[in-house]
């Protein structure tokens, strides 16, 4: 029976994750070793005693009684704290899903790596702020990176056994997030209540802000450049407001190969859980002809800077990704608690790597967990309101 982790357990990528262990027989089909979680200790209880794991982690040391309590007389162990995250991140699975959100889930992911089993991984950060540490962490253990974001995995499908020397371009899609209609003048006044509803997606508050202001395109623009190896001026965003194809792969033959599904985590989720094997899934099939039509067009790069910040971290590597991830997030936390507003997050990134970029060792590529974290802090402080 094969032993899994998911790490994020009660966000939406992760619920998603225990969604399909469920469906597909629980504790009956999988040995669930480790479940984490945030401040949703009721939930993270229910889900640790359904699939009846062995520890269930929440990352904040002060809701540990509350979560004993939970689990008491369920056999489930209960644990608190970053400390706590490592140690279950280095009990042996054979599949440990990756979905904390932030730079938060790195020194998790980077721990399960080390242990040598399939890294599905949901949580974008770590390629964008260590690519090449996760590569050489998998690489020494023989671990496998298997991607759960939904364009990734659309790639990685569509380029099935071709030699990436046949791909002339690689198109991630993006439906544009809550603002891809407004005039851009509203922007500047555009609330928090308002860019945390997406058109399409069922998803957290942070990243549906990230889908609107496209930080979250161009963390994934950045993750394909790590994951794939592909140059930057082999990757392009198109604006797809239907999100029903999620990514496209064109040949130089002229041919293209494109992923398409409904906008449904469990698919990409599914699909790593099971690979190399194809299952059911609990997804609905696409109905082309009820959809009707499918409509696509350029990014506006004065709507959504994100993406040419994006270019200009991969040109520069170095630490670059690792400073454009923390100010991305610290300037999130400041639009989400009324102290900058929306249009202001891209010129505070764009300052912050301005900045840090004069630096000692800023074009060095971080290779170690703490280079990583001290870029993040710099990052941080200098991005802070």
């Amino acid at each position: 029976m094969r032993r899994i982790s998911i790490f994020g357990a009660t966000g939406s990528v992760g619920a998603n994750g225990v969604d399909l262990i469920r469906d597909a027989g629980g504790p009956e089909a999988y040995r669930t070793v480790a479940l984490t979680g945030g401040r949703n200790i009721a939930r993270l209880a229910e889900m640790a005693r359904e699939l009846q794991a062995e520890i269930a982690v929440t990352a904040h040391e002060d809701c540990l009684p509350e979560l004993r309590d939970a689990l008491a007389g369920s056999g489930v162990r209960a644990a608190a704290g970053s400390n706590a995250l490592i140690e279950a991140a280095s009990m042996p699975a054979d599949w440990v899903l990756s979905s904390i959100v932030g730079s938060a889930g790195l020194a998790p992911g980077l721990t399960a790596l080390a242990q040598g089993g399939t890294l599905a991984l949901a949580n974008k950060e770590s390629l964008v702020c260590a690519g090449g540490l996760l590569r050489d962490t998998a690489a020494a253990s023989g671990a496998k990176i298997l991607p759960v974001d939904s364009e990734h995995s659309a790639v990685f499908q569509a380029l099935g056994s071709d030699n990436l020397e046949s791909v002339k371009e690689v198109v991630i899609t993006a439906s544009g997030g809550a603002f891809r209609d407004w005039p851009l003048e509203r922007l500047a006044a555009a609330t928090v209540a308002e860019a945390s509803t997406h058109p399409n997606w069922a998803m957290g508050q942070r990243i549906t802000i990230d889908s609107a202001s496209m930080f979250n395109k161009a963390m994934e623009v950045i993750e394909a450049h790590e994951l794939f190896g592909l140059s930057p001026d082999r990757i392009r965003v198109l604006v797809h407001p239907e999100s029903i194809i999620h990514a496209m792969v064109t040949h130089h033959d002229g041919g293209s190969i494109a992923h398409l599904g409904a906008p449904d985590m469990r698919h990409a989720i599914g699909f790593a859980l099971n690979w190399p094997e194809r299952r059911p899934l609990p997804v609905p099939a696409l109905d082309l002809a009820a959809l009707g039509q499918l409509t696509f067009r350029e990014p506006d790069e004065l709507r959504w800077p994100a993406l040419r910040l994006a270019r200009e971290v991969m040109q520069a590597g170095g630490a670059a990704g690792a400073v454009f991830n923390a100010a991305k997030e610290q300037a999130l936390d400041d639009f989400i608690a009324g102290r900058i507003g929306f249009t202001d997050m891209g010129p505070r990134v764009e300052t912050t790597l301005a900045t840090l970029s004069a630096q000692p060792g800023f074009g060095h590529a971080p290779d170690t967990l703490d280079t990583v974290l001290q870029w993040d802090r710099a990052a941080r402080q200098e991005a802070r309101a």
